[in-house]
C-alpha cells in the first residue's frame, strides 16, 4: 500500500504484468493530452493516447513504458494502466 508520499502503480498490457511497484510521480499520454500525477491526485479515469509512460519510481529512478490502446486509473495514491499493448522501453 502507497504511503502517504508515493503512489503504487501498475502497468498491464492484454497479455503481462509489465510494470509494478512505488513511485513518486507518473506522467502518461492521454486522449486529451499528457497528464502527470503525483501522490494526492484526485480521482480520475482516462483513455490512453499512444506514447511513453514515465513513472519515477520511490528511488528517484526513472522508467520508460509505451503503452498504447487502454485507459488510466488513479484513485487513493493507486494508478493503475491497463493497455492492449505495452513494453519497457529499451
Amino acid at each position: 500500500m502507497a504511503s502517504g508520499n508515493t503512489l503504487t502503480v501498475s502497468v498491464v498490457s492484454a497479455t503481462s504484468q509489465v510494470w509494478e511497484g512505488e513511485a513518486k510521480s507518473v506522467v502518461a499520454r492521454t486522449t486529451e493530452g499528457e497528464m502527470g500525477i503525483l501522490p494526492g491526485h484526485e480521482p480520475v479515469l482516462a483513455m490512453l493516447g499512444a506514447g511513453e509512460v514515465r513513472i519515477t519510481d520511490a528511488e528517484g529512478q526513472s522508467t520508460t513504458a509505451l503503452a498504447n490502446d487502454g485507459f488510466l486509473s488513479v484513485a487513493q495514491d493507486r494508478v493503475t494502466i491497463v493497455a492492449r499493448e505495452a513494453s519497457l522501453s529499451a
